[in-house]
């Protein structure tokens, strides 16, 4: 606008580039100032978790590099010619993580480059005997058919190993038949390809076997025994969590803790791994059925496929921990006392589990053979005394009164009071109580009244502000009593569990000298 006019207005946009920008903007600028810093610990910390993934990815290299001088080096590339770029090709597709999943690829890969080789041969010969206008239909139902019929077979469940070896069959043929179409001399160049496949496997499996081999063997009996270990821990970790007085403030934060995924539980997210290690286990064994005689598995034909039926069982077993650490974070807990009454018995058996687990992990370990009676019967004989405490105790996980008659709404009382049942289990069970600590019955009512208190108020609040609001609906006593006597039955459920979990031991001590048979493990006596 014109600057003598007096109604025009003059605005000024002298501003930094920043000043105009939206506040997520700014904040999100400020955050990418630090993510290349980020990316590096990220980067550094996954290479020192396991520091094989970059003695793998050095192998790598170094087979590419060689395999590249027969390009770079001026002899080998006059005799093969282009064609050594078929060497590349092989050594990127075959080189694989562990020596036996590079031994399975490179038999999957000389067979059907083999295959492949020889049929396409044939194949040109027979339409070069045929005549000059029937080659290309004789070339293009040919690739139809190996298309269709590798497609298909690889399918099939019991070839569903050799699945790479199929789709090798299928690229080789087409490749070389298609370019070989219009050469004067089709066998030179096939056998030159063919050579060029064999020289990139021979490097594969000499850089993989021969500079700091990984073995699928070592990595699967590790993994295995880590298991065990990681099973035990996160028992431990769960029941003494449980034990402790956890279930207090734990209702109101339970959202929370969910969307955090447990990050004060370490062990629990190394036992939900265990879950999902089957396709891992079977990768592992089935590569590790490749490899020769070496370390700790001096013989051929090992028994790798047990070790998969060892980590099923352990897996069982992890399922009863996820259980056991499902009722400790359920929305309805018993009260803390309550808890207390099987506190020995709960933990003697855990203890004994643990001890186990730790046992037969370190078993395997060391190859050794160990009759594990003594600590099989420890653990059955803590069940035991685990299972008469509950029977002593039903009268506080159970109740015969209807709901309604369980609460006295003038002295919000239990009809039948915990200090009388102690009295009762005090004349009879002496012995018993010596060990159990006695309930009193004004704490555990008042727990369990807090406690469904905020089970009932949503969203969940605390005891204090129920009370200054002027106390809850006497329609809702009722209901309360229902919920404090599920509440109580959640002992009842993280017992048997236990229980549970601690049956299946059984067929993993099974399973284990099973293991230690085939294998051969050293004898060892108790």
């Amino acid at each position: 606008m014109n600057g003598n006019d007096k109604s025009s207005v003059k605005v000024d946009v002298s501003l930094s580039p920043n000043a105009v920008l939206p506040e997520f903007l700014k904040r999100s600028a400020s955050k990418e100032r630090f993510s290349l810093r980020k990316w590096i610990r990220e980067v550094w910390e996954f290479a020192m978790e396991d520091t094989n993934r970059v003695t793998s990815s050095l192998k790598v290299g170094l087979a590419m590099l060689l395999v590249s001088l027969l390009i770079l080096v001026t002899a080998p590339f006059n005799h093969f010619g282009t064609n050594i770029i078929w060497s590349i090709l092989t050594v990127g597709i075959m080189f694989e993580y562990t020596v036996g999943a590079t031994l399975n690829r490179g038999f999957n890969r000389a067979v059907g480059s083999l295959i492949a080789g020889i049929f396409a041969i044939l194949v040109i010969q027979i339409s070069l005997s045929s005549g000059g206008a029937a080659v290309p239909y004789v070339v293009g139902l040919s690739i139809f058919l190996v298309g269709a019929i590798t497609s298909f077979m690889k399918l099939w469940p019991s070839l569903a190993p050799y699945e790479y070896g199929f789709r090798v069959i299928l690229f080789t043929y087409c490749l070389i038949i298609v370019s070989v179409y219009r050469i004067g001399d089709p066998m030179k160049t096939g056998m030159e390809r063919l050579y060029s496949i064999a020289i990139g496997a021979v490097i594969a499996v000499l850089v993989n076997l021969l500079v700091f081999p990984i073995w699928a063997g070592e990595q699967l009996h590790k993994e295995l025994v880590g298991s065990f270990d990681t099973i035990a821990d996160s028992l431990e970790e769960c029941v003494k969590k449980y034990l402790s007085d956890y279930g207090s403030n734990k209702n109101e934060e339970f959202s929370k803790t969910i969307t955090d995924d447990f990050p004060d539980e370490p062990a629990f997210r190394k036992c939900r791994g265990i879950l999902n290690s089957s396709a891992r286990f079977d990768s592992l064994a089935s590569s590790a059925k490749w490899e020769p005689p070496h370390g700790k598995f001096p013989h051929f034909f090992y028994p790798w496929s047990q070790y998969v039926r060892v980590g099923a069982v352990l897996r069982h077993c992890a399922y009863e921990v996820m259980a056991l650490h499902g009722c400790l974070h359920s929305e309805i807990q018993a009260p803390y006392n309550l808890r207390m009454a099987f506190q020995t018995e709960i933990l003697e058996a855990t203890v004994e589990a643990a001890e186990l687990l730790h046992s037969l992990g370190s078993d395997i370990s060391n190859m050794n053979h160990s009759v594990q009676t003594n600590l099989l019967k420890g653990v059955h004989n803590s069940i035991y005394r685990l299972q008469h405490s509950i029977e002593l105790h039903s009268y506080l996980l159970t109740s015969t009164h209807h709901p309604f008659d369980c609460c006295d709404k003038s002295t919000n009382t239990l009809s039948l009071t915990l200090k009388d049942c102690s009295n009762l289990l005090a004349n009879g069970n002496a012995g018993i109580n010596a060990r159990v600590e006695p309930l009193k019955a004004e704490s555990y009512h008042e727990a369990m009244r807090k406690q469904q208190r905020r089970l009932h108020s949503w969203p969940s609040r605390e005891v204090d502000e129920l009370e200054e609001d002027g106390g809850i609906d006497t329609g809702l006593i009722p209901k309360m009593c229902t919920l404090e006597s599920t509440a109580a039955l959640s002992v009842a459920t993280f017992t048997s569990l236990l229980i549970e979990f601690v049956a299946r031991l059984d067929h993993l001590v099974d399973a284990v000298d099973e293991l230690s048979k085939m294998a051969k493990f050293k004898e060892q006596s108790n």
